[in-house]
């Protein structure tokens, strides 16, 4: 049996309405007085998701009181740009010391985002922390310690955490829906040009590096930190440069395992990326990740749902959206972090083995 549900329904059956419409709905809220506005900052331009800024800039939760980036091209670069017109530049040290500010977005490029996110740690920021969090395991296992003894958040930028296929994947587990995950697979490619082969390629970890990180995120999400990663990486295509460009790897636990697949080779390759979750009462397939649509298999009846196939839709994904949203309300103190420190430890050093990279 095969069922098309609306997003309403879907939410409802789901009880999903206040986890996916109340960030969906942020940006729509009355502009809060700007005693209560959260003062943000960025520094670095060079990360390839550094526009985010303009999600910041329109949200009703943040002032967006100014910017730092040292490297002069990159500073001219972006001076050009819609996402920092009219924005004060400060030099780091000055935005740091930025009366009242709470929180820094880093975005450097990744070979600086832990040395950036140390210095706002040591200066008692919260920091947004573009992805991946560098190549040090030590470096970021003392960057979350010491952010862990502040109460300071460490809120990673990985692209899926808010999507509505993920959000609906850990409701049917929160629920016990799925029964014992046994299998995952999840896949995120792309087809690059040489250009972005080659900046891509300053990684040993090649496209794991640079795009699995987002899939293991999801996977250490569900099931935690596998008791081991096993990496495969390859040069595949017949452009000669030193990119890894057709990786996976296995992640194994006790009773599942997950396989992770990215490629710079895929042609229109972000229609295909898809995550898929196995467990012993239920299947559910989200694909494409960035435009997100879901088919459900379930053994037996679970909520409004009956036995049988759905295909569920869900809400358009605007990335960077939620997360702006997610940290206002922990700021505030208005809920807990869903990703804790030790998640992201654990997240990062999955990502390291998964890419082949040293955790020493």
């Amino acid at each position: 049996m095969k069922i098309t549900q609306t997003r309403r329904q879907a939410l409802q059956t789901l009880g999903m309405g206040a986890a996916l419409t109340g960030w969906m709905t942020s940006a729509a809220r009355a502009q809060p007085p700007s005693s209560s506005r959260i003062r943000i900052a960025q520094i670095g331009t060079g990360h390839g998701h550094a526009g985010k800024l303009s999600v910041y800039r329109q949200s009703p939760d943040y002032e967006v009181i100014g910017i730092a980036e040292p490297d002069p091209m990159l500073k001219q670069r972006a001076q050009k740009q819609a996402a920092y017109r009219d924005l004060p530049w400060m030099e780091v040290d000055e935005l740091l010391n930025q009366p009242g500010l709470q929180a820094v977005l880093v975005e450097t490029q990744v070979r600086d985002l832990l040395n950036t996110a140390e210095k706002c740690i040591a200066a008692g920021k919260h920091i947004h922390l573009d992805k991946p969090a560098g190549t040090s395991f030590p470096q970021f296992d003392r960057l979350l310690t010491r952010a862990r003894q502040q109460q300071l958040i460490v809120q990673l930028g990985y692209m899926y955490r808010y999507n509505p296929g993920a959000l609906l994947i850990r409701e049917f587990q929160k629920q016990g829906w799925l029964g014992e995950i046994f299998e995952v697979h999840a896949v995120m490619s792309k087809l690059a040009d040489p250009a972005l082969r080659q900046e891509m390629a300053e990684f040993s970890g090649g496209m794991m590096f640079e795009l699995g990180c987002h899939l293991i995120d999801m996977i250490v999400t569900l099931l935690g930190a596998p008791e081991q990663v096993t990496p495969f990486l390859r040069h595949s295509s017949p452009i000669r440069d030193s990119l890894m460009d057709n990786c996976q790897a296995m992640l194994e636990y006790p009773r599942a395992l997950a396989s992770v697949v990215s490629s710079a080779n895929e042609v229109d390759g972000g229609r295909r990326r898809h995550l898929v979750v196995c467990g012993t009462q239920a299947t559910i397939q989200i694909q494409p990740l960035d435009n997100p649509g879901a088919v459900v298999t379930l053994l037996k009846p679970c909520g409004e749902y009956a036995a049988g196939t759905h295909t569920v839709k869900l809400p358009r994904f605007s990335r960077y959206i939620a997360d702006a949203a997610d940290m206002a309300r922990i700021i505030r103190g208005e809920k807990e972090n869903d990703f804790s420190y030790d998640h992201e430890r654990n997240v990062q050093k999955t990502i390291l083995q998964a890419s082949a990279m040293p955790l020493t």
